[in-house]
């Protein structure tokens, strides 16, 4: 990224993966394919992240409404999943990048599970850039999820529910701990959230790209960004 110095790299990116499907279409290949392109995008996009100094970075690579898909695609994509959690047991550990996996990952096949388990345990005393990777993620899910548990602490201590701040929403979602997002990517030409951090994404810019997602690399970053540098973030002041 050129004058990289000069620019103010946003502390916490959020990236909406779009356009894996349509990429193999246009090549006249399964959908399959474009998920596996997608997975190597994946991995050397984060790489380049990490290395422009982001802080943390949220992938959507599965939501809750993707099990809708046909079956043969969602398993095409668990495929993916078992070999990229084979793989990140390695992978990243030069980079120092630790690895945390959001959303509900009780709906996966065990060893699916056991995989991620075991890769969180493998970098979780990493120092460098905290990648979250929303699997089986939804953002009302997420929030309905840290409401149920605030509400079972609230009956369980006697809090005064009246005394509930913003904060106590915030400690009880997936990314506790960590600061809402500054910006957040979407590639593939859509413009919505499609249910991906509502909550934390308040006061996040949003950029669009055409591009679809196997084909997004370090200069489509770089535009991003640039474009992150142009937005005047006033937190609803003046």
């Amino acid at each position: 990224m050129e004058n990289k110095k000069q620019l103010y790299i946003p502390q916490h990116v959020g990236i909406i993966m779009d356009g894996n499907g349509r990429w193999a279409k246009k090549r006249g290949l399964p959908r399959s394919v474009g998920h596996t392109y997608g997975a190597k995008t994946f991995k050397s996009i984060t790489r380049y992240i990490s290395r422009c100094g982001v802080k943390y970075l949220t992938l959507y690579a599965f939501s809750t409404e993707n099990w809708k898909r046909p079956l043969e695609e969602v398993n095409a994509l668990m495929k993916i999943f078992r070999q990229y959690l084979i793989d990140s047991l390695t992978d990243f550990r030069e980079d120092d990048i630790k690895v945390n996996f959001i959303g509900d990952r009780s709906a996966f096949a065990k060893d699916i599970i056991d995989l991620i388990n075991e890769t969180e345990e493998v970098a979780k005393d990493r120092k460098g850039m905290q990648l979250n990777i929303a699997m089986n993620y939804g953002g009302r899910d997420e929030i309905l999820t840290a409401v149920k548990a605030l509400c079972t602490e609230a009956r369980d201590s006697g809090l005064d529910i009246s005394s509930i701040t913003e904060e106590d929403i915030s400690r009880r979602l997936y990314t506790s701990g960590q600061p809402d997002p500054d910006l957040i990517i979407r590639t593939g030409g859509e413009h919505r959230l499609s249910n991906f951090m509502l909550y934390q994404a308040a006061y996040a810019e949003f950029y669009s790209t055409d591009t679809l997602w196997p084909d997004f690399d370090n200069d489509e970053f770089d535009k991003a960004v640039l474009e992150f540098n142009k937005r005047s973030r006033r937190f609803g002041g003046v």
